[in-house]
């Protein structure tokens, strides 16, 4: 049998399964048929999106360096897109499945996602990045484990389990969409959903999310997969010891709960050593006046008893939010997927070439609420902007660099509607500073990369604010929070050719301009830099049937 029959024939094996394709890395295979369906997260029916019959979707299980496959079936009644937040999409943002870099896949038609975790290891989750389709579901988790030549730095654990929670609403997101297009608000969410269910105290009919084993220790990987609200993360009379955040293993502290802001993950390690009863797992919105609560029940087998009902109080204010922050450091000895797995990647010593500084903003615009960057709210073009530029047909869409890289001095009132698009000299290594002058919380987060989240500090930055950076363990990360009227700094190199979102993870300022996209381009267009467009890539548009340009060579 020949590679490519040998490859068709793998390519129908059932999802899931990993196979090794010659002297390629592993390939993992995935099927998903995207539907409609009526749940009750919040104990209310409503439409949710399901993959596969499943809300939560489908869980996406590989190792570094493998190939992931996944072949969509969109039977929604709308375009569709997936996003995988956190994968680093190495040479190939074709694959990062936002409109910024690819068309939507049409209804009752199919798309298939390839893309390798490449020196990679972590927890992320995928999510529909259309529209306002996250506010129906649609997510799921993306787990990452190191292969087995590279140690972990601890034991393996009993069982790895994912918790995706996050802050929900009972009107449906076709209705949520209205609102924001009709420049109203959303609100305040109505509840929360752990895992696609809201528990509750008390109930004796509920079934337990999680099982443990008396004496034995476990993974869990938690995500705030939520539209608005940063959230906090407890078990009752469980100990939380922090071991991994977003790719990169930390020096291994212990918490009695932590605040997961949006789109964040965190791994953390969880000895059942208590009386073998019930348990609940708590999560709780932050930094709102109105604090959601949700509970989900976690069982020791052998259980004697029920859990008691009274719960463990969240942290209150955000200075102990910024205490946990800069309490999470870089573990420099483990062996893992990274720039140096010795640990001696000293960013602190890299000069830095270029210092975007970024303020979000918020304004009315002709009577309808828009959000903003440095007086910019984006817009999403009917051609993708990669696409647009890898077409040469760029000058038709959108304009380079509408934004300065110092914002003016007051932005109140003024907001330009338009893509938004920055050029960033391929491999500078650069210093990104979100300042927030507003009363709310602010995340952000980058495709495409990871960064050094130096320092969060109340205030407006100055670059007398640089000595108080942490310049040698800062975390590798994808996402950053920014407290009210505080600001924030990454160091990154941009080292990943194509166009990558820079976005808030707030997904109403999201939808409503809070983004913009960053192109790296490499003067070499060499496939050492980046890949070439793949043959399956829709083309929609202004590049709707137009040949393909010469594909880059080495």
């Amino acid at each position: 049998m020949g590679r490519h029959d040998a490859l068709a024939v793998l390519l129908c094996l059932c999802a899931g399964a990993a196979v090794t394709v010659l002297a390629e890395d592993p390939y993992v295979f995935y099927t998903w048929n995207v539907t409609y369906g009526t749940l009750s997260p919040l104990g209310v029916p409503q439409q949710v999106i399901l993959i596969n019959g499943m809300f939560p979707g489908p869980p996406i299980n590989c190792s570094s360096n493998n190939n992931v496959v996944v072949n969509v079936f969109n039977s929604l009644d709308e375009p569709l897109l997936f996003s995988w937040n956190g994968v680093q999409h190495r040479k190939n943002s074709w694959q990062d499945g936002v409109p910024g870099t690819s068309c939507p896949i049409p209804p009752g038609t199919n798309h298939t996602y390839h893309f390798q975790v490449k020196d990679q290891i972590g927890s992320y989750y995928y999510f529909p990045s259309t529209a306002f389709h996250k506010a129906a579901g649609g997510y799921g988790g993306l787990r990452v484990n190191s292969r087995l030549l590279i140690p972990v730095p601890f034991a393996d654990p009993e069982d790895d389990y994912t918790v995706l929670a996050g802050d929900w609403y009972a009107k449906s997101h076709a209705t949520l969409k209205s609102l924001l297009d009709s420049g109203r608000a959303l609100g305040r969410p109505d509840g929360i959903v752990i895992n696609g269910k809201a528990g509750k105290v008390g109930d004796a009919t509920e079934e337990p999310l999680f099982t443990m084993k008396p004496g034995k220790t476990y993974r869990y990987r938690i995500c705030n997969v939520g539209l608005k609200n940063s959230i906090n993360f407890r078990i009752q009379s469980h100990p939380l010891k922090l071991v991994e955040l977003e790719g990169s293993h930390v020096v291994q502290n212990v918490y009695d709960s932590l605040d997961v802001h949006l789109g964040q993950c965190y791994s953390v390690l969880v000895e059942a050593n208590q009386e073998p009863k019930d348990y609940y797992l708590v999560v709780s919105s932050r930094l709102t006046k109105h604090v959601l609560t949700s509970t989900r029940l976690i069982r020791y087998i052998g259980s004697k008893g029920p859990a008691s009902p009274v719960l463990p109080e969240a942290p209150v204010g955000w200075a102990w939010s910024v205490n946990q922050f800069r309490s999470f450091r870089w573990n420099l000895t483990a062996s893992a997927a990274r720039p140096n797995p010795q640990g001696s990647y000293h960013y602190g010593a890299i000069n830095i070439t270029r210092t975007i500084k970024l303020v979000n903003s918020a304004a009315n615009v002709n009577g309808k609420l828009r959000y903003g960057i440095n007086g910019v709210s984006h817009q999403d073009a009917s051609t993708p902007l990669k696409l647009a530029e890898y077409f040469g047909v760029h000058g038709q869409v959108f304009k380079y660099d509408m934004i300065p890289d110092e914002p003016a001095a007051s932005l109140a009132g003024e907001l330009q509607i338009a893509p938004n698009v920055i050029n960033a000299t391929f491999r500078d290594f650069i210093e990104i500073i979100f300042e927030n002058h507003e009363n709310s919380i602010q995340t952000w987060h980058l495709d495409g990369h990871s960064f050094f989240a130096v320092a969060i500090e109340p205030g407006r930055w100055t670059p007398e604010k640089r000595k108080d950076y942490n310049l040698l363990d800062a975390v590798s990360r994808n996402n950053i929070q920014v407290y009210p009227k505080s600001w924030a700094a990454i160091m990154l190199t941009f080292d990943n050719a194509g166009m990558w979102n820079l976005r808030s993870e707030n997904w109403d300022r999201r939808y409503l301009g809070q983004q913009l996209y960053v192109s790296v381009l490499s003067p070499a267009k060499s496939l050492r830099d980046e890949y070439n467009i793949p043959d399956t890539a829709l083309q929609c548009g202004l590049v709707a049937g137009l040949p393909k340009p010469k594909p880059y060579t080495i």
